[in-house]
């Protein structure tokens, strides 16, 4: 790993999205060097799914050499960035570094996004990052070695990247797009860059999104906090670049990158908006034995085994009951290809629910259609539904929400095989 040299004593950063995840991981390594931090984030409350708050995100701070200063902070809000910025002036005399890390995140077709989504993810992602950057600048203008670093991917213009998800891709190159306008208005003055990972990140959204292993398949956050510190030790001149993690920590002489791994040795999932596409990803992971999340292309199935979706069919009949039936109220119809194509349906709208094969009895809400070795390992529980739609395999056409409904009944399927 980078070693910390104290480049980063006495200066102050500011770090959106820093109560957990990446951009805590950031606000922790330069605290090592007595760095002054900004945890500039929502939860001020523990939440029911997500840990960490920003207070206890600023005792761990405190506790590694830091100076924290906790905000409660909604980045679409102008007036609460304002108060955190002048808060910071206050107690720390300035600001010398500011990192957009705060996003938002769904991934759903054009049809299938709700408007407020779509406002979401553009409210946080776009204008958040332009609004902080703009009132953090007047600051930054003062320090003698002042950067903007923006979490955001390069600006890949590949149509797979848009296709299956085009508000968050719009609206997460948009924080790109804030880093080579700004890069240029601010030469000579700021740093601007973006930083992205080469490989999935474990953080508590990929666990939400991934199937079963994912944490495997990815690197830890630390990887992403080193790239971060390794381009805050940059002068003003290093400036406009797409950053990719694990390239600018090999020019910083690191070698050995198996100890970012979560486990050491087993192949890694790339990350979105770099320019493998998806189907030659999952090949090259396949190929060094790994079970891709993001899966892509025909799997072969074992021909020892007669009818594996009849008999996953026989399972789901098995745990059908009035109350997921309450809980779920959608018609699914299933529509697989591959090995052992064909149309099934489950029907978790009526009475005490059914499923079986052939059109669904009523209209179906839902039409999936993917890969019958997709769906094995869906209801299996080794792929979620949202990764499989991610990596183009699974198309989903009808209500997205029920989609998700669905991994509720996958969660007791797997307690069943």
């Amino acid at each position: 790993m980078l070693q910390n040299t104290g480049k980063l004593a006495g200066y102050t950063i500011f770090i959106t999205g820093a109560s957990r995840g990446i951009g805590k991981a950031i606000a922790l390594k330069a605290a090592r060097d007595g760095a002054n931090v900004v945890i500039a984030a929502k939860t001020a409350d523990p939440h029911p799914k997500l840990p960490g708050t920003i207070y206890t995100a600023a005792a761990e701070i405190e506790a590694a050499g830091g100076k924290a200063l906790p905000c409660i902070v909604d980045v679409r809000d102008e007036k609460q960035i304002n108060n955190a910025v002048g808060k910071a002036v206050e107690k720390f005399g300035g600001i010398d570094i500011l990192v957009n890390n705060a996003s938002a995140i769904n991934l759903t077709g054009t049809l299938e996004t709700p408007m407020k989504k779509v406002d979401l993810m553009l409210g946080i992602n776009l204008r958040g990052t332009y609004l902080t950057s703009k009132l953090c600048i007047p600051h930054l203008l003062k320090s003698k070695n002042p950067h903007i670093l923006n979490l955001s991917p390069p600006l890949n213009l590949n149509p797979i990247w848009f296709k299956n998800h085009t508000a968050y891709t719009m609206a997460k190159y948009g924080m790109s797009m804030c880093v080579l306008g700004m890069a240029e208005e601010f030469k000579g003055s700021i740093a601007v860059n973006a930083l992205w990972p080469k490989t999935a990140i474990q953080t508590t959204l990929m666990d939400m999104l991934g199937g079963s292993g994912i944490d495997k398949q990815c690197r830890k956050v630390e990887i992403v906090a080193d790239a971060a510190y390794a381009i805050f030790k940059q002068p003003t001149s290093f400036t406009g670049q797409f950053v990719i993690d694990e390239d600018i920590l090999r020019k910083e002489g690191i070698r050995d990158f198996d100890v970012y791994a979560v486990e050491p040795g087993h192949p890694l999932l790339p990350d979105f908006f770099l320019d493998q596409q998806p189907e030659d990803l999952a090949r090259q992971m396949k190929e060094h034995g790994a079970t891709p999340a993001f899966k892509s292309g025909k799997t072969s199935t074992d021909s020892a085994s007669t009818g594996p979706v009849s008999d996953m069919f026989n399972i789901i009949r098995g745990v059908l009951s009035p109350d997921i039936v309450k809980t779920t109220q959608g018609v699914y119809r299933f529509d697989l290809s591959g090995d052992h194509a064909g149309v099934w349906y489950i029907d978790l709208k009526n009475d005490a629910g059914s499923a079986g094969s052939g059109e669904p009895p009523v209209k179906a809400d839902v039409i999936m259609t993917l890969d019958s070795s997709d769906f094995i390992k869906m209801f299996e529980g080794k792929l979620k539904p949202t990764m499989a739609f991610m990596s183009g395999k699974l198309k989903i056409k009808g209500d997205m929400g029920l989609a998700i409904k669905l991994e509720k009944m996958m969660a007791m399927m797997k307690s069943k095989l």
